[in-house]
């Protein structure tokens, strides 16, 4: 398994930024593999984290790929102040089972 974090510092959001947020969203969860997503807001820095769950490496980058996602990145310094994506290997997930709509906890090897 394999997440992909998209790490951003808001900017100016116009109806265009708010119309490929969302067609890359449907993008994602239309993409074979892919698993799940996780967003948080730090309020105190006002940075924004966005985590997306991957079955495969191939999956991920199926997104990476996706015209609406290429043409949003080409313009991510028209609404950004900044933006790190991290790109992980997930080894494991465990837990005590109590949190539910999450990934399954269990080994991804």
């Amino acid at each position: 398994m394999y997440s992909s974090t998209f790490i951003f510092a808001k900017g100016q959001w116009d109806d265009e930024f708010y119309r490929l947020d969302e067609e890359i969203a449907k993008a994602a969860k239309s993409t074979p593999g892919y698993l799940g997503e996780e967003s948080w807001e730090n309020t105190s820095t006002g940075l924004v984290s966005n985590v997306y769950y991957w079955k495969s490496l191939e999956a991920l980058q199926a997104l990476m790929s996706h015209p609406t996602h290429l043409q949003a990145k080409s313009k991510q310094a028209n609404w950004l102040a900044g933006y790190q994506v991290v790109i992980s290997q997930v080894l494991r997930t465990y837990g005590d089972s109590k949190l539910t709509g999450l990934l399954p906890t269990a080994s991804a090897a």
